[in-house]
């Protein structure tokens, strides 16, 4: 899969003002809604047309949808009716549970709510069948527009509805989050946290609900206060036991919304109850403080109405917080700020992000189980230098993101394993070897390697510097990610990707020796034999001669080197431009080759003629290329096989062009300061 590069540097968090077009257009909303106004059509999206490439890509429909605009299904639609509310949210025939729970969440603020649904949308004289949503993606606020068609099936919606039958506005939205991920498909199957950053660009916490903290309900009540959305579900054992429903009417494996907390006085005590909603919009709890439980004939009326209890079918309803804890297993809290939850003053954290990539061969070591190729995984160092108001610890948030998975979906990709470890850092500049890693114990960790999108916790460590190390927990594994730092005072992070540098012995001089070596004689008769009476050799010749020196060399198990390396090799070494090698100028380059096959037979730990690509950074460095993440996983695509080996003849190859682009290189920077020498001379 492709992956492409991205500058590594922490960046501040992205506002939704600067909501970028997602559309191939790249043309903004209004734009096309005028283009369409002037020109009298409806629109239609290019990029997410109304056919079955849109609706699902491993199966066809089951059944034949049909896709209608909303003024095709009723006679008089509205975008709202009534306000924006969770009993909008009805779930249709996709297992998308985990949005829905996050969209009734979403409806709880109306500032979050109107900046993912533009409100000043309508059905109105100004309608031209085009409508957009705005959602966060990995630092980027993305305004995403689409067409109002929607499939249907018997003339009713197909997926999320409304419980009027006239409003669109939440099944528009779903329209809208599957185009962003590619179909409507790509939606089965997720967690709720993963809707919930989407729609705020906070930071998700979950929680188990039978190892929360003893202040688990005062949590949740600061949580919904401030507006983070808040989720909640019941694990299952078995794939058969997916939406099963439990003897008090709960189902297993599926998303719920948690909407309220409050207090009850029920029979001169306080009870602590807590709402929840089922996004289907019916099925709920039948146990104690449920719609039609004689709880609540002890409960005054003023009270009820406070509490907002009614018992209708809607799938929302009230439960005493203590059986919460018994029937309910995780917990999701999206912070939207995030402000912390376990102090008692709201307040902003500093936010730095980090974008990477784990690609195999180079930077896809894995976990701290595979230690051989674990310390190649990108490394960010993390300062933290100013202690928490009256603590002695400085408090952050790490969350790890892997980027575009639930798109990829149709190409095969599944949500990788991922996890990340942090070391107290030794001091030194540059990416930490494997003998570090060997000998140190990380100083945290996060709980779990998860399949999930996004891994995130909460720690508090003594001020100082870090080295936080993400991974997935395979190794060879591929994917984009977004590291998000949340720090209660200002930390400082950078990623620990090396600077690319050159150190290299200024090259001698190819001038004729006073006294051969019993070597040096030993390649002259050999030269002479090929080359002929002017002592000097073409690509093909070199190549003879390079490998019959070669398989007379005890101790080195080589494949021959290839023509292309050695036209490569003479590039390097012509000093006159005649595209031959003299006598002189192979001496010197032999010098460079024992160094190289030296530093080759190094790191070629079994001594099998080839060495692991991700040793490749600790080979270039003995032979003075200092690299970056990016330059090296390009060069381990390029010489690297199937297997993540390298050959000699492909390091020596690379090699040679290292040091050709390090000339040239050297050479520019030498015009450009005469010429800026020239410059300010004049």
């Amino acid at each position: 899969m492709p992956y492409l590069y991205q500058d590594s540097k922490p960046r501040p968090p992205a506002l939704p003002r600067t909501a970028r077009p997602a559309q191939g257009s790249r043309k903004p909303y209004e734009e096309l809604k005028q283009e369409c106004l002037r020109r009298g059509v409806l629109f239609e999206d290019p990029d997410f047309p109304a056919c079955n490439s849109s609706l699902f890509f491993s199966e066809k429909p089951p059944i034949p949808f049909i896709w209608k605009r909303p003024t095709d299904i009723v006679k008089d639609p509205k975008f709202i009716l009534g306000g924006a509310t969770r009993t909008d949210i009805c779930q249709g025939d996709l297992g998308d549970c985990w949005l829905l729970a996050a969209i009734a969440s979403l409806t709880l603020n109306e500032k979050t709510l109107s900046r993912v649904v533009p409100l000043d949308q309508n059905f109105g004289p100004d309608y031209a069948g085009i409508f957009h949503f705005q959602f966060w993606q990995h630092n980027e606020w993305l305004d995403v527009v689409i067409d109002d068609r929607l499939p249907t099936f018997n003339g009713r919606l197909v997926f999320l509805h409304s419980a009027e039958h006239n409003e669109f506005w939440s099944a528009l939205l779903e329209k809208a989050y599957a185009k962003l991920n590619g179909s409507y498909e790509a939606l089965k199957g997720g967690s709720t946290i993963e809707a919930m950053e989407d729609f705020t660009g906070g930071v998700g916490e979950m929680y188990e609900v039978k190892k929360a903290p003893d202040n688990f309900y005062e949590i949740l009540d600061k949580a919904l206060k401030r507006c983070s959305m808040v989720g909640c579900s019941i694990d299952i054992s078995s794939a058969a036991q997916s939406e099963a429903k439990t003897p008090f009417g709960l189902i297993k494996g599926h998303a719920y919304s948690v909407t309220g907390i409050d207090e009850v006085s029920y029979r001169g005590r306080q009870v602590q109850l807590v709402r929840i909603r089922n996004p289907w919009g019916q099925v709920e709890w039948n146990g104690p403080w449920s719609d039609n439980s004689p709880e609540w004939h002890s409960v005054s009326t003023l009270e009820q109405r406070h509490l907002s209890h009614a018992a209708l079918d809607d799938g929302e309803f009230w439960m005493k917080f203590e059986d919460f804890k018994v029937h309910f297993d995780k917990v999701e809290i999206c912070n939207l700020t995030p402000d912390a939850l376990e102090d008692s003053t709201a307040h902003k954290w500093e936010v730095t992000i980090h974008q990477g990539s784990w690609v195999r061969g180079s930077t896809a070591g894995g976990c701290r189980n595979f230690l051989e190729t674990f310390w190649t995984n990108p490394q960010i160092t993390l300062h933290l230098t100013e202690k928490d108001d009256g603590q002695d610890d400085c408090t952050f948030i790490a969350a790890l993101m892997q980027k575009d998975r639930r798109k990829l979906k149709k190409l095969g990709a599944e949500m990788l394993t991922i996890g990340y470890s942090i070391y107290e850092s030794p001091g030194r500049d540059g990416h930490l070897g494997k003998d570090f890693f060997r000998y140190h114990p990380s100083k945290a960790r996060s709980k779990t390697y998860i399949n999930l999108r996004e891994v995130s916790n909460r720690f508090k460590l003594p001020p100082g510097d870090y080295v936080l190390v993400p991974t997935t927990f395979e190794p060879h594994q591929e994917a984009d990610f977004c590291l998000r730092i949340f720090s209660e005072k200002k930390a400082i992070t950078e990623d620990l990707d090396e600077n690319v540098a050159v150190d290299l012995p200024e090259p001698p001089n190819p001038t004729p020796s006073p006294q051969e070596t019993e070597e040096e004689k030993q390649f002259r008769a050999l030269f002479e034999q090929i080359s002929g009476k002017d002592m000097e050799i073409d690509a093909e010749e070199l190549e003879y001669v390079l490998n019959a020196i070669l398989k007379r060399t005890k101790n080195i198990k080589f494949k021959n080197l290839s023509l292309i390396s050695c036209r490569n090799i003479i590039s390097l070494m012509d000093t006159n431009g005649n595209g031959k090698l003299e006598f002189n100028e192979f001496k010197v380059f032999w010098g460079k080759m024992k160094k190289w096959i030296s530093i080759f037979l190094q790191f070629d730990f079994d001594k099998s003629g080839s060495m692991s690509s991700y040793e490749l950074r600790s080979a270039l460095k003995a032979a003075g290329y200092q690299l970056n993440n990016y330059l090296l996983q390009l060069i381990v695509l390029r010489y690297s096989d199937k297997q993540f080996q390298i050959e000699f003849d492909d390091f020596l190859n690379c090699l040679v062009r290292l040091e050709n682009a390090s000339r040239v290189f050297q050479a520019l920077s030498v015009k450009n300061k005469e010429f800026i020498n020239l410059n300010i001379g004049e």
